[in-house]
């Protein structure tokens, strides 16, 4: 079987290979933060305006915006990540601005916005944070009640959101909104975008479990916003916010970084000399096998994306597998460490700077987050499997 993608597609994968021989040596190691020290943040960022001016984040987006304008083409972009994952070099940052927002403003925003969002965003020069859950609307999103009232030429913003992650360090916000509270919950709701420094915003942190405070609870006591900050058209919100939601998926269950994460547990278990031993590499190869299963997964889903089939509730199971099974990698890296394992950033022998223990919390998180696996499996039943609907309690 010839799984090669032809002379044309052969070309350009040397092209790949030509630039990583040449640019390998800047590229941040994967255990940088972007949330690091000054040296790390500056390394990454560095990085990310050498992929964006090559051509390798931010490929098909347009160049009056920032990007490389190349058409679309997904096999070139599984050559990319073939590349940089077979070389083991960092493919650039991936967040909530470049990975879910700018997606979205390119489908629904106004020339304006394009222009003033799209190349600071995928520079990694400003740093944007989502706000969409409440105290009281989280798996049930439209149940919010944070609202928009307009007054002239401003919406103003009262409420609450929590569990807003990089809150503390963003510069800008996505928002879902109430602008009617009139209408039907889910056609009353608009998205609109606000900065992190305007009058009566506040920022609390919340401690995690693992010691950070990544999320937050914000706070909107009369938020003046101008009109033209929102995105879309008034009461759109909740179909662009599905958008938003959509990319989110995409980008917590990425095949590429979950088999980066594998390769860099390989050589954890080598290094603490314990491939050999049968239980270790039974809990290896059980982890390939998943990993290759999703990878395998999303190349189906990339035919039917190629061929202009809807791929329905299949582009679920992208998320529900992956943050699991980047748990369970994490968790096999862990226990190989031994007492090291148990160690947290900061000590003296930790690995990697404590990744591993940082990342295994942080992807149990992901579990609940961008959508829970409860949440998922009910739709992939529903809407994939046609079961019947979960019963609503009584009024």
């Amino acid at each position: 079987m010839d799984l090669s993608f032809g002379p044309e597609y052969e070309k350009f994968r040397a092209q790949v290979r030509e630039f990583l021989a040449a640019r390998k040596g800047q590229a941040p190691s994967s255990s940088m933060s972007a949330t690091g020290s000054g040296d790390d943040m500056r390394r990454i960022l560095d990085w990310q305006k050498t992929l964006v001016e090559g051509g390798y984040v931010g490929r098909t987006i347009p160049r009056e915006y920032g990007g490389a304008g190349a058409k679309p083409d997904l096999l070139e972009s599984i050559i990319i990540d073939e590349e940089f994952h077979a070389a083991r070099v960092h493919r650039g940052l991936a967040n909530q601005g470049i990975s879910m927002f700018v997606p979205t403003l390119l489908q629904y925003g106004s020339e304006q916005q394009k222009q003033a969002y799209v190349r600071p965003t995928i520079l990694g020069e400003m740093v944007w944070c989502q706000g969409y859950s409440e105290p009281e609307a989280g798996s049930d999103l439209a149940s919010l009640k944070t609202t928009a009232r307009l007054d002239g030429d401003d919406y103003v913003i009262n409420g609450q959101k929590i569990w807003t992650s990089t809150a503390a360090e963003a510069d800008m916000m996505f928002a879902l909104v109430r602008t009617d509270p009139d209408a039907a919950k889910h056609q009353g709701i608009s998205y609109i975008t606000l900065s992190m420094d305007t009058p009566g915003l506040e920022v609390r942190p919340l401690k995690t479990m693992i010691g950070s405070s990544s999320f937050n609870e914000v706070f909107f006591d009369d938020v003046r916003v101008p009109r033209n900050n929102l995105i879309g058209e008034p009461g759109q919100g909740w179909e662009v916010g599905r958008a938003t939601l959509m990319h989110e998926r995409n980008m917590l269950g990425n095949t590429t970084q979950t088999e980066t994460m594998l390769q860099n547990c390989t050589d954890v278990l080598a290094e603490a000399g314990v491939l050999g031993d049968p239980t270790y590499r039974d809990r290896l190869m059980k982890l390939d096998a998943r990993v290759k299963a999703m990878k395998y997964h999303s190349l189906r889903l990339l035919t039917d994306t190629l061929k202009g089939r809807h791929p329905g509730a299949a582009v679920m199971i992208t998320k529900l597998n992956g943050c699991q099974l980047n748990h369970d990698i994490s968790a096999l890296a862990i226990d190989a460490m031994g007492e090291r394992g148990l160690l947290t950033r900061g000590s003296e022998l930790v690995r990697d700077q404590g990744a591993w223990q940082a990342q295994y919390m942080f992807t149990l998180g992901l579990i609940i987050g961008g959508g829970t696996a409860q949440i998922q499996k009910n739709i992939i039943s529903e809407r994939g499997l046609g079961m019947p609907r979960e019963p609503k309690p009584a009024a």
